[in-house]
């Protein structure tokens, strides 16, 4: 798989505490040289980054109930429909993984539905963090997400204590119903990681780095 090709799966991602707004906007101007999948940032900068990507087919992406997932299921809701009256086109959302371990799965599912509802259309990626969770635990929220409406199962935040890994994709690949893809994020460093995590069945990619290294890479060529 060539830079190009590979670019298409990334969701090219700054969810730093301290992003500047020169920072998200540099961002963009990678993510449209590139032309990856999209950007995806706090809901504060979701106008920002909806009107600099503008007529380049690159998408809008938010977080919401991030990074930990456990506020009101009104205030991911309210969240998930600001950010999209602001332009984003997907949304992550961070389930409250708490009500995993205390094996609240309807209330994990209506939630989720809640999300979907006030996501007008636009794609839904659901994280679950997978480092905190048992495997029983993730196979169980690959049925709920796929019985959500969700578009995407997705493995962290990036800010908890793991991110992706071989094995999680994998598993999810094995338990997501058919229509319900998968997203690795979290950790991912190395252009090698990064088609390994395609090849086992991640149709996207939350990375700040991949297109970093691919950009260096480039720069050293030349």
């Amino acid at each position: 798989m060539n830079n190009s090709e590979l670019a298409r799966y990334i969701d090219h991602t700054l969810l730093k505490a301290n992003a500047t707004k020169e920072a998200i906007l540099a961002t963009c101007e990678e993510a449209k040289a590139y032309h990856t999948a999209s950007v995806c940032v706090n809901g504060c900068w979701a106008k920002t980054v909806h009107e600099a990507l503008a007529g380049t087919g690159v998408k809008t992406c938010c977080v919401v109930g991030f990074p930990l997932g456990a506020m009101y299921t009104a205030a991911k809701a309210f969240e998930t429909a600001e950010a999209v009256k602001d332009g984003a086109e997907e949304i992550d959302m961070v389930i409250n993984i708490g009500w995993v371990k205390d094996q609240r799965w309807n209330d994990l599912l209506e939630e989720i539905k809640a999300v979907k509802q006030h996501c007008e259309g636009k794609l839904l990626k659901v994280i679950i963090e997978t480092c905190l969770l048992t495997d029983d635990e993730k196979i169980k929220m690959c049925e709920i997400v796929s019985d959500s409406g969700a578009d995407y199962i997705k493995t962290s935040t990036g800010f908890s204590t793991g991110g992706a890994t071989f094995h999680d994709v994998e598993l999810f690949a094995k338990h997501v119903k058919p229509g319900v893809k998968i997203k690795a994020a979290g950790g991912i460093s190395s252009l090698d990681d990064a088609e390994k995590f395609i090849e086992l069945g991640a149709s996207r990619l939350g990375t700040s780095r991949v297109v970093k290294i691919v950009k260096k890479l480039e720069a050293e060529e030349k």
